[in-house]
């Protein structure tokens, strides 16, 4: 959702902020968060996927450490700091030393002034072991998404060990996407609403009304992909339809005529529509899980 990716972003750089007081002046404040929140949106390159947007900042680190960084940038060009001005000496954060710069860091003395921050990259210089077992770690990752429900069997993990789908489960789930989660509970509620025998609204029935009503939502969710939206709102129709003909067809057996069939056709279509429902809400939950 596009506010929950934007709140991620604030959030981060209001930590940056508040890691800064006390070791920035308030000049120097105001033009790291800038020039960070500046970097972040070059990274997310427009994408408004919370899950995207938290891979990014996970790849910029700590807030804190970013703080220190800019504190010993500051001190090696001379410029004066609010840690340096309360008494402590600037040139400690100098002796340990500069901090190893990715390529396309672009740095300069122009009154403490860092006009971009460095692409986030791996390191180059790690010891080629531990390039060895990145590259195997990675090829791992890559076969196992490649698996047959692979992603269905960490998100029946979760309730054992929840770092198998990144510490989310049914209830981080409702609290990130209210509006799906309230938009699955609406077809719920209609398919438990057909063994009821309702007053029909004009000439609609209230859980067609009902249905279609958590079919729009699903529609205008910006959570799932236009697939997942139509297998999710479709399964129900289905369900009614063909499974509806298939097993009604079937229990008609040799009795001839269409007043048999559609006698049995409406005695399951009904409980078909339900079992389509519930296929459909399960499938949404789990592309909005998103563990693959």
């Amino acid at each position: 959702m596009i506010e929950r990716a934007d709140q991620l972003v604030l959030n981060y750089v209001s930590k940056a902020a508040d890691a800064a007081h006390g070791v920035l002046r308030a000049d120097q404040r105001l033009d790291f968060a800038k020039r960070l929140r500046a970097r972040i949106e070059e990274e997310r390159r427009g994408s408004q996927n919370a899950r995207e947007v938290s891979k990014v900042l996970a790849r910029f680190g700590d807030p804190v450490a970013l703080v220190e960084r800019e504190a010993r940038r500051l001190a090696e060009a001379g410029v004066p700091t609010m840690r340096a001005e309360a008494g402590v000496p600037a040139m400690r954060a100098a002796e340990e030393g500069p901090p190893a710069q990715p390529s396309g860091a672009q740095s300069t003395g122009d009154q403490g002034s860092t006009r971009r921050f460095p692409t986030i990259v791996d390191d180059a210089d790690a010891p080629p072991g531990v390039q060895t077992y990145r590259r195997i770690a990675r090829e791992s990752l890559d076969r196992g998404r490649g698996l047959p429900f692979a992603g269905l069997r960490r998100m029946a993990m979760s309730s054992a060990n929840p770092m198998t789908t990144g510490g989310r489960d049914a209830r981080t789930l409702v609290k990130e996407h209210p509006r799906d989660a309230g938009a699955m509970v609406v077809l719920v509620v209609a398919a438990l609403l057909l063994p009821f025998d309702l007053p029909p609204l004009a000439i609609f029935e209230i859980p067609v009304l009902v249905w279609a009503a958590g079919a729009v939502l699903v529609l205008f969710s910006e959570s799932w992909s236009l697939r997942d939206k139509l297998l999710g709102i479709g399964a129900p129709l289905l369900g009614y339809s063909a499974g509806g003909v298939l097993v009604g067809g079937l229990r008609v057996g040799s009795e001839p005529g269409l007043q048999a069939f559609f006698a049995q056709f409406y005695s399951v279509s009904g409980t078909m529509f339900m079992i389509g429902t519930g296929l459909g809400v399960v499938w949404l939950a789990y592309r909005l899980l998103d563990v693959s």
